[in-house]
């Protein structure tokens, strides 16, 4: 698999950039969060509509749902920070398939404070990142005989922009949103930390024309639109220390994970289809508090492999996981340090084989079947150790550069199964993660 690494590249040494010269600045009064959203936006998608109202079918509902996670840095009234959002689209029905979309976003957010550095906190606050998009119209039930849905897969259509179902790298388009953040702290009893509950309305829209198109059709309203957004994190205000022993830091990571689909595998092979060949890749963000020895965090990461099926289609397997984190600092001795986390999260297992050629709309309704899709999902827990070396910038006063590596292992509490066929197998794996952060 291929993997646009220059992209990701880009797009993290951007954030480093653009923080570094707001540190350089020398604002040492700091604030930093970690925190969950979730929200819902408007978005009607006018041409697919109009589609669906020429056949005398309702259009799809006018909102999508938006969940995500984020990390924040206040200095003095400057604030940068991350987000990653997934959202989900309003659902519809064509005779027996069900349509629906999803997208993610990758955001970097730079703003200022209207307030000073207290409880209450008003930001204003502008977005630029990359997306996805996944637009499908499948059957309502999965196949339950993966033997069958190889020999013939074709069951709907599935759509895709920036498929990241092949890789994060894949991640692009330009995107962009505008708005304000609010939070109010709680302080939690007999801890340092406060738990920041947070509120966040605005506008997200991808400002080049035409970069959403699908098949014939502009989709472009799936990333844009009004948006109300609430959610709660764990925040570190200076103000709560005398000694500043917390931090929040972002990573960077890529795992290797020492794995392969071989009884899927098998299948594809007597189905006709070419196997998946090597390891899974991923790429994936961590967001990791510390309090004295304490550690907290939560992580996403997206598994992919990817291929020809055939002559004229391709196939990928993909299982996105996101973990909430926990552990301890057993010792740091100067800038080393060596510890341990167990997380416990949800993940997916999804292969999608599609046909590198169909209609534009409106014949793609008409003729439909050209795709196939099989999904399950389940609980899973890991135990890590990690070792990391902390790299101060100007003696610490800016930032610090966190170079990580850790070795664990996935354990499946579920069956993942796609069809009848169980994936536990796969998903069981030992893994070496390798990670760049930045800690303020």
């Amino acid at each position: 698999m291929r993997i646009n690494f220059s992209r990701v590249f880009v797009f993290f040494c951007f954030w480093v950039g653009v923080s570094t010269s707001a540190w350089a600045q020398k604002f040492y009064e700091k604030r930093s969060t970690l925190y969950v959203l979730g929200g819902t936006s408007t978005a009607k998608l006018n041409q697919f509509d109009q589609l669906l109202s020429d056949r005398g079918i309702s259009g799809l509902p006018n909102r999508y749902q938006t969940f995500g996670l984020g990390a924040q840095t206040r200095l003095n009234d400057l604030v940068i920070g991350f987000e990653l959002y997934q959202n989900h689209g309003g659902r519809g029905q064509l005779d027996d398939y069900r349509i629906d979309y999803r997208t993610s976003r990758a955001l970097i957010n730079v703003g200022y404070s209207f307030t000073e550095e207290s409880k209450f906190q008003l930001i204003h606050y502008m977005s630029l990142g990359v997306g996805y998009l996944n637009f499908q119209m499948l059957p309502s039930e999965q196949p339950d005989q993966l033997n069958a849905f190889l020999q013939d897969p074709a069951e709907g259509f599935i759509l895709r922009e920036n498929d990241i179902q092949k890789g994060s790298g894949k991640y692009g388009n330009f995107l962009t949103e505008i708005g304000f953040h609010l939070t109010y702290d709680f302080p939690i009893p007999g801890r340092k930390e406060s738990v920041s509950l947070i509120g966040k309305f605005g506008y997200s829209f991808s400002p080049f024309e035409g970069k959403w198109d699908l098949n014939g059709v502009s989709f472009e309203n799936t990333q844009a639109g009004a948006f109300l957004r609430l959610g709660a994190g764990i925040t570190i205000p200076d103000r709560n220390f005398f000694y500043k022993d917390a931090s929040i830091t972002f990573y960077l990571l890529n795992s290797f994970h020492f794995s392969k689909p071989d009884k899927f595998n098998r299948q594809l092979v007597e189905a006709g289809l070419n196997p998946l060949e090597g390891r899974p890749s991923n790429l994936g963000v961590k967001i990791l508090g510390q309090t004295e020895k304490l550690l907290y965090g939560l992580e996403v990461y997206n598994l992919a492999m990817d291929g020809a099926a055939s002559d004229f289609q391709s196939h990928s397997l993909n299982s996105l996981r996101v973990y909430a984190d926990a552990g301890m600092k057993v010792f740091q001795v100067k800038n080393f340090a060596f510890g341990a986390l167990a997380g416990l999260g949800y993940g997916n297992i999804r292969y999608t084989i599609t046909q590198n050629s169909k209609p534009d709309f409106p014949e793609l309704l008409e003729q439909r079947d050209f795709d196939g899709y099989l999904r399950s999902g389940g609980l899973l827990g890991k135990p890590e150790v990690f070792l990391e070396y902390g790299l101060p910038v100007q003696d610490g006063k800016l930032f610090d550069l966190v170079f990580s590596t850790s070795l664990g292992y996935e354990l499946p509490l579920a069956n993942f199964k796609l069809a009848e066929l169980g994936m536990a197998g796969f998903m069981a794996a030992p893994y070496w993660n390798i990670s760049v952060g930045i800690r303020p």
